[in-house]
């Protein structure tokens, strides 16, 4: 995840650490805690670019152009 985040074009300045919360190999789940650091107060900034749909579906591309 840290080289998803870092590397990205839109998110890559703003990420500053992933790490594993909860881990289960019983159901194949695992919880990660991502770090970003936002500039200060900019219309729209939180509510487009920090959406957590924006965020997964980085992570989604990665995944898909991996493939």
């Amino acid at each position: 995840l840290t080289d998803v985040y870092s590397s990205s074009p839109a998110l890559g300045r703003y990420f500053r650490s992933a790490q594993v919360v909860y881990f289960s190999n019983e159901t194949s789940t695992v919880l990660y805690q991502l770090e970003f650091s936002v500039p200060p107060s900019t219309e729209g900034f939180m509510e487009n670019t920090m959406n957590p749909d924006f965020i997964r579906n980085v992570l989604r591309q990665n995944i898909y152009d991996e493939d």
